[in-house]
C-alpha cells in the first residue's frame, strides 16, 4: 500500500444515477487492504450495475485484520478485502466470517480459496527475481529461492521484509519447507541482503545498479513499465518455476463479516467481484495483478497465471505470526 497511514480514510461511491428516496439503499461498508484504486474500481462499478453505494475504509493487511477482531460482533464492516491472504486466515480463525454460499465459492478454483469456504480468493500475485539485466546474465540468475541465502549472493540482493507482502513469501516458505529451513535461509538472507522499505525500493536497487536483483511481487514491475519505467527500465523479471518457494502466489482475499447487518448486499458484492465483471477489472485495468477467476483471463501483459509452475499451498497454512517470529529471531525486524 502506498500510504500504510490511512485506515479509516472513508470513500463513498455513490451510484451513478440518482435513486428516488425511497428507492435509496443503506451503503455496505468494505474494510480495504488491498490497493485502494483497485478497490476504487471494484466498487464503482458494482454500484453501477445494482445501485448499492459502498464505503470503503483502507488500511494495510494486518492493521484491519487486528482491527476486525478486535470489533467482533460489533464491528461496521460488511465485507474484508485483503492484498495477501494471511489477514483473511487471521479474522476466519477467529470466527467472523459468514460461510460464503456457493454459487460465490464456484466462480473461483479451489487452489485459489480455502477448504473451508470462509472466504475466497479475489486475484492473485507472483513472486519474481526482478534483475539488472546489465549485470546478470540469463544464465547467473538463481534456480531457487534457496540460493539467495548462499555466499555467492552476499549483498548482491534487495527485498523489504518489514512488509506483509514479505511476510507472507516467508510463511509459503515455512508451509513448504518447515522451520529449520526457514530460519537458516532467513539467516542467510540477514547476511545477504540489502534490506529495503517497499518492494519499489527494492526493484528501483536493482535498476541503478546499488543491487543485481530483488525479490518482489510482479506487478510492481508491470506497472512500472506501463508508466515511466523509472524504475525498472534496466531490469527483467525471473520467474523461479519448479513449484520452488520463490514462485509462490500470494491470494488476495474477500470474505462477508458475520456480524454484517447487510449480508445479502454484502454477498452481492464477492460475487460481482470474482464473476465475470469484477476479474474483467483486473484484466482491463492497470492494477496487474492476475485474475483467478474460473475460465478468466488475466491481463495479456502477464504470463498465465497456470504457467507458472507455482507450489501448491491451501492459504489457509500461511503462518504469518510464526514468519514474523522467525525474520525476528534472524535479525531482519
Amino acid at each position: 500500500m502506498s500510504d500504510r497511514s490511512a485506515f479509516w480514510a472513508a470513500v463513498l461511491v455513490l451510484p451513478a444515477l440518482s435513486l428516488p428516496a425511497q428507492a435509496q439503499q443503506d451503503p455496505i461498508v468494505v474494510y480495504n487492504a488491498q490497493h485502494e484504486t483497485l478497490a476504487q474500481e471494484w466498487a464503482t462499478a458494482f454500484t453501477e450495475e445494482t445501485g448499492i453505494p459502498v464505503i470503503i475504509r483502507q488500511g494495510a493487511d494486518v492493521e484491519v485484520g487486528n482491527q476486525i477482531v478486535q470489533e467482533g460482533a460489533n464491528s461496521p464492516a460488511d465485507v474484508f478485502l485483503t492484498e495477501n491472504s494471511p489477514a483473511m486466515v487471521l479474522v476466519d480463525t477467529a470466527g467472523l466470517f459468514a460461510p460464503l454460499p456457493p454459487d460465490i465459492l464456484d466462480q473461483v478454483p479451489a487452489q485459489f480459496r480455502p477448504v473451508d469456504g470462509n472466504w475466497i480468493g479475489i486475484a492473485a500475485r507472483s513472486t519474481v527475481f526482478a534483475y539488472n539485466t546489465e549485470q546478470l546474465a540469463p544464465a547467473e540468475l538463481p534456480q531457487s529461492l534457496a540460493e539467495l541465502a548462499e555466499p555467492e549472493w552476499q549483498g548482491r540482493w534487495a527485498a523489504s521484509p518489514s512488509g506483509a507482502d514479505f511476510q507472507a513469501i516467508v510463511a509459503a516458505y515455512l508451509a513448504l519447507e518447515g522451520e529449520d529451513a526457514t530460519l537458516s535461509w532467513l539467516q542467510g538472507m540477514a547476511q545477504n541482503a540489502l534490506v529495503v522499505r517497499g518492494n519499489r525500493a527494492a526493484m528501483a536497487a536493482a535498476n541503478s545498479g546499488e543491487v543485481d536483483g530483488a525479490l518482489i511481487y510482479h506487478y510492481y514491475w508491470f506497472g512500472d513499465q506501463a508508466g515511466t519505467g523509472e524504475s525498472s527500465a534496466n531490469t527483467a523479471l525471473h520467474y523461479f518455476g519448479k513449484q520452488d518457494p520463490g514462485a509462490f502466489i500470494s491470494i488476495s482475499g474477500g470474505g462477508v463479516l458475520a456480524s454484517s447487518t447487510h449480508k445479502d448486499e454484502a454477498m452481492a458484492f464477492l460475487r460481482f467481484i470474482t464473476g465475470p465483471a469484477g476479474q474483467a477489472v483486473l484484466r482491463e485495468g492497470t492494477s496487474f495483478e492476475y485474475a483467478v477467476g474460473s475460465g478468466e483471463a488475466s491481463n495479456p501483459a502477464l504470463p498465465p497465471l497456470l504457467e507458472l509452475d507455482a507450489p501448491e499451498i491451501d492459504p489457509s497454512r500461511l503462518d504469518t505470526a510464526r514468519a514474523a517470529a522467525l525474520l525476528t529471531q534472524a535479525g531482519l525486524f
